[in-house]
């Protein structure tokens, strides 16, 4: 990061880095907790826990959308000093940074089973299923708007860092060519050509 550049991570793989650790944790331990009866036994547990998913995946999907719209729609083109981080970097960092808060999510959905089985880990995999409805918006807006979002990296730092959040001061933008992810924060099917 030369004369002024800055390290850049796309917006929508930071928000998509946690819908399968979120997702796969949620599943296993919705899956252990339908071994024991628990208090309120396995119907009622699932039952609250069918509604505590559809709750989540929603409150997640749509928490925030004003303010990454509002960042979107003031965001400065990228540099030509700027450093365009790898999808995988970007994924890697995410979960590294946040892998204390992934394991007592998984770990509190696991003793929730004592009193409703199954229900906290449907929460947790609403909350995966949300932050996949969330990159697949910014993906389609980002189709829309024929730009790519980016945010400083330096932004990023530290467990409790959100792409929106108020350190986010304002996104860069790119060609839709730009990085190795795709709109959305998938990986490209084929290499980006230049």
């Amino acid at each position: 990061m030369t004369r002024g550049g800055q390290g850049l991570a796309r917006v929508a793989v930071v928000v998509r880095a946690g819908a399968a650790p979120l997702w796969w944790l949620g599943v296993l331990a919705a899956g252990i907790g339908l071994l024991a009866p628990g208090l309120t036994g396995r119907r009622i547990g699932v039952l609250a826990g069918a509604a505590l998913f559809l709750l989540a995946t929603a409150a997640v999907a749509c928490g925030r959308r004003k303010r990454y719209a509002a960042l979107a729609a003031a965001a400065s083109r990228a540099g030509k000093h700027d450093v365009l981080q790898d999808r995988a970097v970007t994924v890697r960092n995410w979960r590294r940074g946040h892998r204390w808060w992934l394991l007592l999510a998984f770990l509190a959905a696991l003793g929730s089973a004592v009193a409703a089985p199954a229900a906290g880990g449907m929460l947790l995999a609403g909350c995966g299923a949300g932050l996949w409805l969330k990159s697949a918006w910014l993906g389609r807006r980002e189709r829309a708007d024929g730009a790519l979002l980016w945010v400083r990296v330096d932004w990023l730092s530290g467990g409790a860092a959100h792409p929106a959040g108020k350190r986010v001061k304002a996104y860069r933008s790119t060609g839709i060519a730009a990085g190795d992810a795709a709109p959305g924060g998938a990986r490209r099917k084929s290499p980006a050509l230049v």
